[in-house]
């Protein structure tokens, strides 16, 4: 029997440290596993330091673009299944990184674990580069023996969540594009235009039409105001930003958010097909569903809602109900979703089960996008067009008006 150390985080985030008596480091972390804790580090011996050798140094690294860590994943798992060391493996890609950021952070983990440290826990030192979904699929791997294979799932999973990011962004620019460009079409009319058509209408003292006594007014008041409007509205952004920051106006933002017709439905499946994939991802690489949800919950900070039902889940998982009884209970999780999970608990395929709802939610995700772009482009072209008409026709009377009386 060895004596190992570790430190881990409980289900509430606080940081726990101890040691253990076990026959093996794959046993005390089996052990800590099964007890729900997030495992950080796991060292032979009483040690003292948080990550032995390396203790004190400042954690470096920043964000990294998703589609780059999917490509370290691939090429990571290439060479380890090719069988090149690990410690040579991170170090060529360190050195032939296309990111600084992350050649820096290699470099640094290379040396971690030439020191002795475990993978899992080289990568630890760096949050701002590699996530705790990162670090509990890589610890599976190690645990299992499969490092390889789990490698290359993280890099099918960075690349799933991309495409949909990919999606959705392709998706809204080009209507905010034209959006930005109708407003400052309109704001040019309203402050600049029109103004100066109301000076040549107040000098003939002609009866205006009652669409161009409106538009008048509107710009009057733009531009006669046109300061304390642009500081009422910083002032509200900067005020509705401090009041989602506080605990009680992001649950109340992230509510509404969900409850918006048809939108907030988009954005359920968003959540779901992201939650499914990671759990997915997880189950398969041999992360225990106690610590999947956990890594979920941490991890799920988009929105509190949901954090908040996974939270309650993980609580009654760990009581020892079943996973489908769990989502059932936290009330925010569809019918569809849990009945699935039952019949992937009792058919003994639940990760297979749990990828399928996630394809399902993508593709619902993907028929929006198409509906939204095809609806959305005539909807702002038509809008926009009868506004500048509405405008034009205002300034247009009024010099029919006037043609007529010469």
């Amino acid at each position: 029997m060895q004596k190992y150390s570790y430190i881990v985080k409980d289900s509430t985030g606080k940081m726990l440290k101890g040691s253990i008596n076990a026959e093996s480091r794959d046993r005390v972390i089996f052990a800590l596993q099964n007890k729900g804790f997030i495992i950080l580090e796991v060292r032979e011996g009483g040690g003292s330091s948080l990550f032995g050798k390396t203790a004190g140094r400042k954690k470096t690294g920043g964000k990294v673009p998703g589609h780059v860590l999917a490509f370290f994943a691939e090429q990571l798992s290439t060479l380890i299944a090719g069988g090149v060391p690990l410690v040579r493996a991170i170090s060529l890609l360190s050195e032939y990184s296309s990111n600084p950021r992350l050649g820096e952070v290699l470099r640094q983990v290379a040396k971690d674990i030439a020191g002795g440290n475990s993978l899992h826990s080289a990568l630890a030192r760096h949050p701002k580069t590699f996530n705790n979904i990162w670090l509990s699929l890589v610890q599976a791997g190690e645990v299992g023996g499969n490092l390889a294979e789990t490698l290359a799932q993280i890099a099918i999973y960075i690349k799933t969540q991309e495409g949909m990011k990919s999606k959705i962004i392709t998706a809204i620019t080009y209507p905010a594009i034209l959006f930005v460009a109708s407003v400052g079409v309109l704001i040019y009319f309203i402050l600049g235009i029109v103004p100066t058509f109301a000076q040549i209408f107040a000098d003939f003292n002609i009866e205006l039409p009652m669409i161009t006594v409106m538009v008048l007014a509107v710009s009057s008041f733009f531009v006669n105001h046109g300061i304390l409007i642009i500081v009422g509205m910083v002032a509200l952004f900067l005020g509705f930003r401090f009041y989602i920051k506080t605990a009680d106006g992001k649950r109340r933002w992230h509510a509404f958010l969900l409850s918006i017709p048809l939108f907030g439905n988009f954005l359920r499946n968003i959540y779901y097909s992201r939650m499914l994939t990671t759990l997915a991802t997880l189950l398969r690489s041999g992360v225990t569903i106690l610590n999947a949800i956990a890594v979920l919950e941490e991890s799920f900070d988009t929105n509190v809602i949901i954090q908040h039902a996974l939270r309650v889940a993980k609580a009654d998982v760990a009581a020892g109900r079943s996973i489908s009884d769990s989502f059932r209970a936290a009330g925010v999780f569809p019918g569809l979703m849990t009945e699935m999970m039952l019949m992937g608990e009792e058919s003994g395929k639940l990760p297979g089960i749990i990828a399928t709802l996630s394809k399902f939610y993508s593709d619902n995700v993907d028929q929006f996008i198409a509906r939204f772009s095809a609806v959305i482009d005539p909807i702002l072209v038509v809008g926009i067009g009868v506004l500048i008409g509405i405008i034009v026709a205002s300034i247009f009377l009024p010099i029919f008006k006037l043609s007529q009386i010469g």
